[in-house]
């Protein structure tokens, strides 16, 4: 047998070895060092991140089965980003999180590693962490909270905040009914119950096989979630014993699955810039026309809010995610391998529909083609992304006026304006929201409507930002336009007035200007004035190094990988 990674701190009778087993021994055995392999738990448990506050629970289960394997438990509290509160936005930590979690998976004596995630940014920074740092490793998603209900429906949590929302600006809700239904819409422990990003996250780590099969998905109240931590411990053990190391497991056949999973599922659009980051990590090239080639062709099969009716614990009921992935299997590289052993197709042969309604054949799909599609033109030169999934059909084909905010700020002060000059047929650009602009590229591209178009009837209009949007959002939004406004984007020029047509079937986004008169243009004042450089730490870190979404948003020196040694002792 190898020499185990910890052996290296914990082998021999020196001084530096005496230390690390001494401090140690404040209840570990003697025979944990006798060449079991240790185990991190990378535990991102958090009460300020209360979708995965039940983690310590989990953790639990993992140790078990840790222990029974023969291997040694080691709870690893990690950064952990809890999407409803942090400001400015969770994204602009992502980065940061991934570099402390590699960080401390390299720097300690430890042989393979579980990743407990959950939140929207969590799974994506242990997977590029983990990819870093190519430990054996294995995620556990946290899992969706169950279905509250408010006067007899069914909440779908976010998407159902911007619905009832949009209700109380229009007049046909009362600011009271709206704060009472606050307390139906978290009935448990758990992530958002849409296919927001946490879920979307959770099946994209099945999907490249960083998971037991068919985990992805399960209620985090559900017993099944503790009884597969604890399977998910056992199996640590021998990933370790297999040297079965991210490297060796994702391939760009992985990432491609994940992407035919994405557009059947109905997925956020968050995770093409974590499956680019992932990727970016890993040195796998895939870039944004990936999925376009390989997702928008795929038909929506789940039946499930913000496109949908259903949530997800009706996903859950109805077969899971490996019962969608069965329907298209003909899509899927089968020689992509899962982390255990066997290729993830070899996984899908006892999976089942168990409700039509929630899950479609492949016969019947909600859309024939629902994946992402990746725009181009004069306004987004290298590329930006809409969910049509998620979109008004109507709006798909548009042309309408361009009315700009240079800002978040500069939005949310006029847009319920009485005199703001706005029809259904305007588009809203919403520019400075990108991964230097704002900083960190927050989820606000989803706008809400003018509440004069509101009290007409109107529900969805066209918009575009070069920010992001919650996974839980719906309408015609064009996401993650680069160049973003603050990189010198075409969009840092463009002025109210000027004349926007999209058309997602011809893959265009353009502002009817010359190339000569959209270069002759400065930048609007405005939006300069409202980016402001960071002075110091890691805003200023981040804003000087960070790639643009089309390159998955990373830092880019965090780019690639260092591997799991360390050159030096510590004594």
């Amino acid at each position: 047998m190898a020499e185990r990674r910890s052996a290296q701190w914990y082998g021999g009778s020196d001084r530096n070895a005496y230390i690390h087993r001494a401090w140690m021994r404040r209840g570990l055995p003697a025979n944990a060092f006798d060449g079991r392999p240790h185990i991190a738990i990378a535990n991102t448990a958090s009460d300020l991140t209360p979708c995965n506050a039940h983690l310590n629970e989990v953790a639990g289960s993992v140790a078990r089965g840790v222990y029974e394997a023969g291997g040694i438990a080691l709870n690893l509290p990690v950064v952990s980003l809890g999407e409803t509160l942090v400001r400015p936005t969770a994204m602009l930590w992502r980065n940061m999180a991934a570099m402390a979690i590699e960080e401390m998976l390299r720097a300690n004596p430890i042989d393979g590693v579980v990743l407990l995630g959950g939140c929207d940014k969590t799974i994506p920074a242990l997977l590029m962490a983990a990819a870093s740092v190519d430990l054996p490793a294995v995620v556990i998603p946290g899992g969706p909270m169950l279905t509250g209900t408010f006067r007899g429906a069914a909440l779908g949590c976010g998407t159902d905040v911007w619905r009832l929302s949009e209700d109380v600006r229009a007049g046909t809700l009362t600011e009271r009914d709206f704060v009472e239904s606050e307390s139906s819409m978290i009935r448990s422990r758990g992530h958002c119950n849409t296919m927001g990003t946490a879920s979307t996250m959770a099946i994209m780590a099945e999907a490249l096989g960083t998971t037991i099969p068919g985990l992805a998905g399960t209620p985090a109240p559900d017993s099944r979630l503790l009884e597969a931590s604890h399977a998910t411990g056992r199996l640590a053990v021998e990933l370790v014993e297999q040297d079965r190391r991210p490297s060796s497991l994702l391939t760009r056949g992985s990432f491609l699955n994940a992407i035919v999973a994405l557009a059947a599922v109905g997925g956020s659009t968050n995770a093409v810039v974590h499956l680019l980051a992932i990727a970016g990590r890993l040195g796998i090239e895939l870039t944004l026309d990936d999925f376009d080639r390989t997702g928008a062709g795929v038909p929506l099969l789940v039946d499930l809010q913000p496109a949908g009716r259903f949530l997800m614990d009706d996903l859950y009921r109805a077969g899971g995610p490996l019962a969608v992935l069965r329907e298209v299997r003909d899509l899927l590289d089968p020689a992509a391998m899962t982390v255990t052993g066997r290729p993830l197709v070899d996984h899908l042969e006892d999976a089942r529909i168990w409700d039509p309604e929630v899950i479609r054949s492949r016969s019947t799909p909600l859309q024939e083609e629902a994946g992402i599609a990746v725009l181009y033109g004069n306004l987004a030169p290298t590329g930006a992304v809409i969910k049509p999934a998620a979109a008004t059909p109507e709006l798909l084909k548009h042309r309408g006026r361009a009315l700009v905010f240079d800002s978040i700020e500069d939005f949310r002060a006029r847009i319920d304006d009485p005199d703001l000059d706005v029809d259904a047929d305007s588009v809203l650009v919403l520019r400075g929201c990108g991964p230097r602009g704002y900083p960190g590229m927050p989820e606000v591209s989803n706008l809400p409507l003018p509440s004069k178009v509101l009290r007409q009837g109107v529900r969805d209009m066209v918009r575009i930002c070069d920010g992001r949007m919650s996974g839980t959002a719906y309408g015609t939004v064009v996401l993650h336009v680069t160049p973003e406004a603050a990189a010198d984007g075409p969009l840092g020029r463009i002025r109210t007035g000027d004349m926007i047509s999209l058309d997602v079937a011809a893959r265009r986004l353009e502002v009817e200007l010359s190339d000569d008169e959209l270069s002759r243009r400065e930048p609007a004042p405005a939006a300069v004035a409202a980016f402001a450089a960071p002075a110091r730490g890691w805003e200023r870190l981040y804003v000087d190094t960070v790639r643009q979404a089309d390159s998955g948003a990373d830092l880019d020196f965090l780019v690639g990988s260092s591997g799991s040694q360390v050159a030096r002792d510590s004594h």
